[in-house]
């Protein structure tokens, strides 16, 4: 006779196997079931994922646990439409910050579980989602209106249906497909903030159409540049271009609407405005078609006044040898677009996704200091730039999910594009001369410049996939699946570099002018100035790089006993990545080329255990993989906006591999409230980490590294509770009205491990030991791991109409963002952030006026008036990176609906 299975076996097969995530379908059965307990009703969640169509007939007891948490064996949490209302965001981002462990970094880049970039996989509606900023991996998720988004869901356990690269975890964003009612809305909002809004801050003209976020031609490389471009040749006075060619190419240029850098005493502020609308008809006896689209426009401005500071000395003792007070103004312009037509009819549903979206940031930088690297205390500089970095994502996507009888099929397909371009990048350097008692540029001198760049960005992305799942007809409900998925990325991107040198006689009074006089036509033809290339003197000008994947999965799930499920998978995964800089000038010179050809089983399980009326425990392990970005692998030079800061690649690169473990109790103790509480380790071979260097002059730059291991481990709680308030009072005010109790936790200790023998190669195949890059006597965390994330939300809200008003806490410990920085033989403390605590108030309520509803919303974003630290720390020592006040916003807005 067979023995019974038992928990204790269960515990023993998930250390081998994996796990698949199953967003269950309701039978005709448990409905019945459910109606017998007299479950109460819940919100319907439409959630899109691969494979999701995947179990049917597992029963669970719980009355109020919410029906995508118990319908999927994986660790997920699940923001409806009315969680995501619920936070007041307009952007889904804002929403995700309320989850348990995710955090918003710079402009609305999620994390999960505090974990950088590369650790975080973002879907839309199961499909890849290339970022509009090719430059990062993460998605910049406050691109997307929370009022399109019909759930976001975060799975932090890994399942087999999901790409290997599944490090902190996945972000699954499902569109709606098609509306439950006619719906049309216009909006309108105004905001600002203290430390921008009717402040000082700087920018340039640029041309006629900046304030839409497209160039009108202004910044077009003009004929002879892109005539030299074409030749193939380095552009330099020589034997391919005389003195003559140089100067007609420099003065080709766009000049004074691109260099003229201007004092804005009264930024204005900010504006927005969105519309969006759906419909659907129906066809044949059950069948709906769905119309959803929307736009929006935003125009924004947003002002630093920020210490950037650098030391070179390893405690960071003595005099610093850059000290600058920078004033930075970005002028963010976004336009979105979103298209989606979709159709149901019984059992089957597809839907066709597209999305656009335009981004661009207008900056202007003025900076003064000292540079006691290059002159002495006595010579301060005064530095301009001026940049326009245009991003552009276009994305078109197919999904056909379809059921007969016990057979599932979903198949999905995709086609991005994103571009980034950055025309018109220019720096100039004046230094003070005590014989004129007046800042100079002779273009040649210490502190003393006039440079300009030009970057193009091209990558597309295919992909494409089919997901099979088959209920057996036996007793035990168990669903077996299976699935193929392909993606190919391919990437060129260009970077040319020029500085401005005088071939003729000295400048003499000329080096006092501003910039658009000095490198005026008259003195680019009387002193001879001349464009000369740099590019590719730190790296690649020009690189070609290419990723193809092809992937495929087998996994099951059953009810192997009363209230006990498991689910268990395997992914093979075969990757081949290459980045190959491109010999511009055929010297035969340049970086090298990286080659990553690697296949992985990655394996995952999970066990669910519904032990009791409304709990749940879960266990889960899996193998997961993280790939180097391009970014990451390309040695070329590429100037980030948000962090004011230069980066390049490190060729040398591999993947990182890593294994994971999750344990989590959830109680579901009334409908919507619940307490979950869970534990989580990592372990991750050959994790990639940002390393800080201090360049020619002290600057600060960012590279990357393969560090032997990492291993993290960590915890998290989570509290949702509703109090009614009509019991306070017999005002009929009351009488609908509860208060909202939401909190959560999450602590991670992270630690990098090496060996006195373990050694890494940096960007330039030095084989260097690994504790040349880590200060000694001092933790070494996770670039990007806080230790602490902590949200409260107190509001209250009404349950018979759109009335709310919510207070937000939100805390994220100091996390590094850079190892380092490494200075001759020393090394530095590690650079970190502190983002602090934030307190936020947001305020939405419904009108009617004149017959029409109407949606009031007011916010107050940190009104704590948390700074922005960007820093080291040496004892009593301490130099400022890049800090600066961030103040308080401000915003109103008004919804109309149709």
């Amino acid at each position: 006779m067979k023995k019974p299975l038992t928990l204790g076996s269960l515990l023993l097969i998930t250390t081998a196997l994996i796990a698949p995530a199953a967003i269950a379908q309701t039978t005709p059965a448990q409905s019945d079931a459910a109606a017998a307990q007299d479950e109460p009703q819940e919100e319907t969640v439409e959630v899109s994922t691969p494979g999701g169509d995947m179990v049917e007939d597992i029963v669970v007891t719980g009355r109020y646990i919410p029906e995508p948490v118990r319908a999927t064996p994986e660790v997920i949490s699940v923001l409806s439409t009315a969680d995501i209302e619920r936070t007041g965001e307009g952007d889904i981002a804002g929403a995700l910050q309320r989850v348990t462990g995710l955090s918003v970094v710079g402009n609305g880049f999620v994390y999960v579980r505090g974990l950088g970039d590369r650790y975080s996989l973002a879907l839309l509606n199961g499909s890849p989602l290339p970022s509009p900023e090719p430059l990062k991996r993460v998605v910049p998720l406050d691109i997307f209106p929370s009022s399109l988004v019909a759930s976001a869901l975060v799975q932090k356990s890994y399942s087999a249906n999901y790409p290997g690269e599944f490090g902190g975890g996945v972000i699954n964003l499902t569109t709606k497909a098609i509306p439950d009612e006619p719906f049309f809305k216009m909006g309108v909002g105004i905001s600002g903030d203290t430390e921008t809004t009717g402040q000082l801050g700087y920018t340039y003209y640029g041309s006629d159409t900046d304030w839409s976020g497209y160039d009108d031609g202004a910044r077009d490389v003009p004929g002879p540049l892109q005539a030299a471009f074409d030749s193939g040749n380095l552009i330099t006075e020589g034997a391919n271009f005389t003195a003559r060619d140089m100067q007609d190419i420099t003065a080709s240029l766009t000049n004074a609407p691109t260099t003229v850098l201007q004092r804005n005493s009264q930024i204005p502020a900010n504006f927005s405005t969105d519309i969006s609308g759906g419909k659907s008809w129906d066809f044949g006896d059950d069948g709906q078609l769905g119309l959803i689209a929307s736009a929006s426009f935003s125009n924004s401005w947003r002002t630093r006044d920020a210490i950037q500071q650098t030391s070179s000395d390893p405690n960071l003792e003595g005099s610093l040898s850059r000290d600058f007070r920078a004033v930075i103004t970005d002028n963010r312009i976004v336009l979105n677009g979103l298209l989606g037509l979709g159709a149901e009819w019984g059992d089957q549903k597809v839907r066709w996704t597209n999305v656009y979206i335009h981004d661009t940031i207008k900056q202007g930088k003025l900076s003064r200091g000292f540079d006691l690297l290059s002159l002495d205390e006595d010579t301060p500089v005064i530095i301009q730039n001026t940049g326009w970095f245009e991003r552009q994502l276009f994305d078109t996507q197919f999904v056909g999910e379809f059921k007969f009888d016990d057979l599932s099929v979903d198949v999905r397909g995709t086609y991005a594009n994103t571009k980034r371009e950055s025309p018109y990048e220019r720096s100039f350097s004046y230094a003070y001369d005590s014989s004129v008692d007046d800042f100079v540029n002779n273009l040649t001198s210490p502190g003393q410049s006039a440079r300009i760049a030009f970057s193009d960005l091209n990558e597309d992305v295919y992909a494409g996939g089919l997901d099979l799942s088959y209920k057996l007809p036996t007793s035990m409900p168990i669903t077996l699946s299976a699935g193929y998925a392909y993606t190919k990325t391919e990437r060129d991107s260009v970077r040319r570099e020029f500085r401005f040198v005088p071939a003729g006689a000295p400048l003499g009074p000329v080096a006092q002018e501003r910039p658009d006089y000095l490198l005026s036509d008259f003195n680019i033809y009387t002193h001879n100035i001349q464009l000369t290339e740099t590019s590719g003197q730190s790296g690649a000008a020009a690189y070609s790089a290419d990723l193809e994947v092809q992937a495929g999965y087998a996994q099951f799930e059953a009810e192997l006993v009363p209230s006990v499920r498991f689910s268990a998978g395997v992914r093979y995964e075969d990757g081949k990545q290459s980045v190959t800089p491109t010999d511009l000038f055929g010297t035969g010179a340049g970086s090298p080329p990286t080659r990553i050809n690697n296949d992985y089983w990655l394996p995952g399980a999970t066990l669910t255990w519904n032990f009791a009326e409304d709990m749940q425990f879960r266990l889960a392990s899996s193998k997961t993989i993280a790939r180097p970005q391009f970014r990451e692998l390309a040695l070329q030079v590429y100037q980030d906006p948000e962090s004011d800061r230069q980066y390049f690649g490190n060729p040398f690169l591999q993947d990182s591999t890593l294994i994971n473990a999750e344990a989590r109790y959830e109680w579901y103790f009334d409908q919507g409230q619940r307490v979950t509480i869970a534990g989580f380790y990592k372990k991750i071979n050959d994790p990639i980490e940002a390393y800080g260097f201090l360049a020619g002059g002290d600057t600060l730059q960012t590279s990357f590294i393969n560090v032997p291991e990492a291993q993290l481990y960590g915890a998290e709680i989570e509290i949702q509770k509703y109090v009614a308030l009509d019991n306070l009072s017999d005002m009929d005010f009351f009488a609908s009205r509860r208060l909202v109790l939401i909190g959560n936790y999450t602590y991670t200790d992270s630690k990098i491990k090496f060996s006195d023998t373990d050694t890494v190669i940096d960007s330039f195949g030095n084989v260097i030991p690994a504790a040349n890059f880590f200060a000694p006597g001092r933790s070494r965390p996770l670039t990007g791991q806080s230790d602490h994330l902590a949200n409260i939300q107190v509001g209250m809200e009404s349950t018979d109409g759109l009335s709310q008003q919510t207070l937000m806490l939100t805390y994220a410990s100091k996390r590094v963002t850079n190892r380092g920085p490494i200075q001759g033989l020393g090394v530095q403390p590690d650079i970190v952030e502190k983002p602090g605590i934030r307190l936020d108030f947001v305020m939405r309520e419904g009108v009617e006026f004149l017959g029409k509803e109407f949606e009031l919303k007011f916010e107050a974003r940190n009104i704590t008036g948390q700074r922005y630290e960007e820093y080291q720390q040496a004892g009593d020592n301490r130099v400022d990176i890049n800090s600066y006040d961030v103040g308080t916003s401000l915003s109103l807005g008004v919804e109309m609906k149709f």
